[in-house]
């Protein structure tokens, strides 16, 4: 990816997609520098990394009315916490790139001046570590049965690492639909004998989840999503990432 103007930024949060609400997306990582200078340090300041943390802030028009509204899920995320997942301005397209982590809903500002479009503003504070990764499903692909996504090759997990996982239902339509997620891994992009990894919770409804595995060391290099779909006349459409961090 080369230098570019920024166009085409997604967002999701939980079972929001903030694309067409936002005009403004930062996201800022940041290690503590801890001082460490003494009598040996040759007249040179000396440092160590400390805390690690991650926010992620935007702004654009506000809107209001239901669930798939920005005032109504950003007022019912307020203070907690759920996945994020930031595109690298591209379409978050299978393989594009991504940025997940798990933070909480920090602060939230909204209307201003007369005759001003209605404006919003909104902080997330990291509680897990910000990832760089890949989108591996689309938010605009309409799933109404069983499937697979497509393979990614992230790479091995190394010991003391984890596999993230973000999962973002944007909705859900039917009777009585239900969506159960999964990620596999597996030694090569055939696939032929995967490996469950991460078992997402059934969603019923919009919203999200995110999960990690343990930290132990994984040799497959090959990673995809997996769902599989339940009801009468089910239909969802829910975009979702991976990374290694």
């Amino acid at each position: 990816m080369g230098k570019s103007v920024l166009l085409n930024v997604r967002t999701f949060v939980g079972g929001l997609d903030l694309t067409s609400n936002s005009n403004k997306i930062e996201v800022s990582s940041e290690v503590e520098e801890k001082p460490t200078t003494n009598y040996g340090s040759q007249g040179w300041g000396e440092v160590v990394g400390g805390l690690a943390s991650a926010e992620i802030a935007g702004e654009g028009q506000w809107e209001a009315g239901d669930e798939t509204k920005v005032d109504d899920a950003t007022w019912a995320q307020l203070g907690g916490i759920g996945p994020w997942s930031v595109s690298g301005n591209n379409a978050a397209a299978v393989g594009e790139l991504a940025y997940l982590t798990r933070a909480m809903r920090a602060d939230y500002k909204l209307l201003a001046a007369v005759g001003d479009v209605a404006p919003w503003t909104s902080t997330a504070k990291s509680s897990w570590p910000l990832v760089r990764g890949q989108f591996a499903h689309p938010p605009g692909a309409v799933r109404t049965a069983t499937g697979t996504g497509t393979g990614l090759q992230l790479g091995a997990v190394p010991a003391g690492r984890r596999l993230y996982a973000a999962l973002h239902v944007l909705s859900a339509a039917g009777t009585t639909p239900s969506v159960t997620a999964r990620v596999e891994s597996a030694a090569d992009n055939t696939f032929a004998s995967p490996t469950t990894r991460l078992t997402f919770a059934a969603a019923t409804a919009p919203g999200g989840q995110i999960l990690r595995t343990d930290g132990t060391a994984i040799a497959h290099t090959w990673w995809r999503l997996a769902w599989t779909v339940t009801g009468t006349t089910p239909s969802f459409l829910f975009a979702a990432a991976l990374g290694i961090g």
